[in-house]
């Protein structure tokens, strides 16, 4: 591989960054405190463990199939053929494409607060013209994309800190806030709000599995691409738990709402200085383009991967080697995320997100067990197989607490691919394949 076609490790950790920072903690941090109160504070830090469990996974599986294109989706076609690939391919790939919606509607929201015309219809406007942009400029390529990904992640990271070292501030003057604005209202107290909590904000860590959509291009190899994916969770973990605790230093737990411009709501609670104000919208927009760049980018890449072991149209196959990109991918994906931004609020679009995300972590889950047994000590996966089986347990029950109508249409999603797929088994008169499952 020439090495100008190569991302570095830093490169491969900001495109992570990208998808993670911005997806969740500008946008859902909100709409988590107004779930559980002071509990998100544990919300954000479980999410964080299950999604280090889940990165510890892809980074293994990457290193034993570096060239796979299409993060979950390929792990699990590789393990278990066809059919669950082609289910759980297309579940992942919906996910993502819905997660741009998410994120791009945070950037609305927060674009529409700035100018001063806080209506949802413009918030919608706003998003659309952002998802059309950045689908051009994933169309230039992954290097070009990936490059200006980074830099966006200094900048926000940059915002972020000053935000955080204001609300300390704020705190250094307002001690009393950690009596007053850390009080959670009884209905939003207990396992149940935290689980709650836990099912809205795991969508703000997944962007990291879009650094295993390009292991191959990470200099040093699949084992450098590992790194850069635990290593993204991380900093996210810590990052989301001190801007989560800033939140709340600025307003009290119980005022939040579900909305996606939650550090507006809380510098405007605050009364801060109007500088700060503009340069933390800025900051959020920056963002929240940043995390859909990255999200553009893994679908792109998944759907185009889907289609090349022929399980879609072979019109998604054109791939443009100089550029590293599926144009196609990324015109379907624009349009399947304009789509979804007129699926609801902000809270049930990152539901539906996940739903399909959890369902293929757990094949990754299963896939890792089944790899590992073929493969042996190639695929060094620590624990096993006792993180896939806990990570499988997890998963399942945040699965069970998702809102109804991320679970009506994920099921739905599923059975109707069940049928899709056997209807063109049944019409290119494929074998019938029988395996037992017991001895």
């Amino acid at each position: 591989m020439a090495k100008s076609k190569e991302i570095s490790v830093a490169v491969a950790m900001a495109v992570g960054l990208g998808a993670i920072i911005g997806a969740g903690i500008f946008v859902l941090s909100g709409t988590a405190i107004a779930l559980s109160g002071a509990y998100s504070l544990i919300a954000f830090v479980f999410v964080g463990i299950v999604a280090l469990l889940v990165a510890f996974e892809l980074g293994a599986l990457g290193m034993i199939m570096p060239h796979a294109k299409g993060a979950a989706y390929s792990y699990v076609y590789g393990a278990f053929g066809s059919e669950m690939g082609f289910i759980t391919g297309i579940m992942l790939y919906f996910s993502f494409a819905t997660a741009v919606s998410a994120v791009a509607l945070g950037f609305g929201s927060y674009l529409g607060s700035m100018l001063g015309v806080a209506q949802h219809t413009y918030d919608i406007i706003f998003a659309m013209a952002l998802i059309l942009v950045l689908s051009i400029v994933n169309i230039f390529g992954i290097r070009k994309a990936a490059k200006a990904d980074s830099v966006l992640v200094s900048i926000k990271l940059s915002v972020l800190s000053v935000f955080i070292l204001f609300a300390a501030v704020f705190l250094l003057l307002h001690p009393h806030v950690l009596q007053t604005n850390f009080v959670t209202p009884v209905s939003e107290q207990g396992l149940g709000a935290i689980f709650a909590a836990s099912v809205a904000i795991f969508f703000a860590y997944t962007g990291f599995q879009t650094i295993s959509t390009f292991t191959d291009r990470v200099k040093g190899g699949p084992g450098k691409a590992a790194k850069a994916i635990i290593l993204s969770v991380i900093v996210s973990l810590v990052v989301y738990v001190l801007v989560d605790a800033a939140l709340m230093f600025l307003a009290p737990a119980g005022s939040y709402r579900i909305a996606a411009d939650p550090l507006a709501f809380a510098l405007k609670s605050a009364s801060a200085p109007f500088w700060l104000s503009i340069v933390v919208d800025i900051g959020a927009l920056i963002a929240t383009a940043s995390a859909t760049i990255a999200m553009i980018m893994a679908s792109s890449r998944t759907v185009y991967q889907i289609s090349k072991d022929s399980l879609l149209p072979g019109v998604l196959r054109k791939y443009n080697a100089k550029r590293d990109v599926a144009p196609n991918g990324v015109i379907i994906t624009a349009v399947v995320g304009i789509v979804m931004l007129f699926s609801g609020n902000i809270y049930i679009i990152a539901a539906i997100s996940n739903f399909g995300l959890l369902f293929a972590y757990i094949m990754s889950s299963l896939a890792a067990i089944q790899l590992k047994r073929v493969h042996g000590d190639a695929l060094r996966l620590p624990a096993h197989p006792y993180l896939p089986l806990v990570t499988i347990a997890v998963l399942l029950a945040l699965i069970v607490g998702m809102p109804k109508e991320a679970l009506i249409l994920g099921s739905a999603m599923i059975m109707g691919l069940i049928v899709v797929y056997y209807f063109f088994r049944v019409y290119e008169k494929k074998k019938v394949i029988r395996i037992k499952l017991f001895k």
